[in-house]
């Protein structure tokens, strides 16, 4: 099995170790614990099935986000995803634990053999940018004063992840948070800072800036904007303020009518950090 990536000592207080205990059938059962989450991050299982579990008790308060709020963010982006009709985020919903309600998304394998986002050597992230496989994010000088370039695949799933961070306004997409599947498709995780009202975009998929968006990126931004007039902006009010669903729309038709990947914005920095 591999653990999915993530940041932070992941020091929160909870202790696995109680939980690891048999369950019911429907019960979430812990096996494990990701210690390099920002927050609380177990891996456990339900019903046959490996699960990733967040408990809203395990989340660190945090300056800008509302306190016990990331869970809900995380089920929204599914939804979201959904309504584009993209498969960005792996099936997510709230659910009960050993810690009390939190967010339960399935566990997905990756391939480690694949990277969609990597930290290579300048000298050879020229070469796969001229052959037309990577994008180039930034450059850089690593600790041993070498010049490295942060590049992603030029694909076009990886296109729908970026139009689905503009959408969301996901100011945490790291490397990390792409899981490379073995089919080729990319699945996008940790999404507890989305939705904001204010321009918070941060992200390591800024390959594509200027470029118009396709018909089929254009179609899944309107599939969007009809679901948020109808069921789906009723299911956000849920886990969304009234300014956040009012700015998600915001963001939704103003991608649609540019009809282009936006440049970054705001004082803020474009790419989070660390990168993965």
């Amino acid at each position: 099995m591999t653990v999915q990536r993530g940041s932070g000592d992941g020091s929160t207080g909870l202790d696995a170790a109680s939980a690891a205990v048999p369950s019911a059938p429907g019960e979430l059962r812990i096996t494990g614990r990701i210690r390099e989450a920002s927050n609380a991050t177990f891996i456990a299982r339900l019903d046959g099935e490996n699960v990733v579990y967040k408990p809203i008790e395990g989340e660190k308060p945090l300056w800008d986000f509302p306190d016990g709020t990331l869970a809900g963010r995380e089920v929204s982006a599914y939804l979201v995803s959904e309504a584009l009709g993209w498969n960005v985020v792996p099936p997510t919903w709230l659910g009960d634990g050993p810690f009390g309600p939190g967010m339960v998304q399935r566990w997905q394998d990756i391939d480690p053999a694949q990277d969609a986002v990597d930290l290579l050597p300048s000298e050879e992230a020229a070469a796969a940018i001229a052959e037309g496989t990577v994008r180039e994010v930034l450059d850089a000088v690593d600790e041993n004063e070498q010049a490295v370039t942060l590049v992603h695949e030029d694909t076009a799933v990886l296109r729908r992840m970026a139009v689905f961070d503009v959408v969301t306004n996901n100011a945490d997409r790291k490397g990390g948070h792409v899981l490379a599947m073995p089919d080729g498709h990319r699945f996008g995780v940790d999404h507890g800072l989305t939705f904001h009202a204010d321009h918070k975009l941060r992200t390591v998929l800024w390959g594509w800036i200027g470029e118009p968006l396709t018909d089929d990126e254009v179609a899944g931004l309107q599939r969007l904007s009809e679901a948020l007039r109808g069921e789906l902006g009723e299911t956000l009010r849920e886990h969304l303020t009234d300014d956040e669903l009012s700015a998600l729309r915001g963001r939704c038709a103003a991608l649609a009518a540019v009809r282009a990947f936006p440049p970054p914005a705001g004082s803020g920095p474009a790419v989070p950090w660390p990168v993965f």
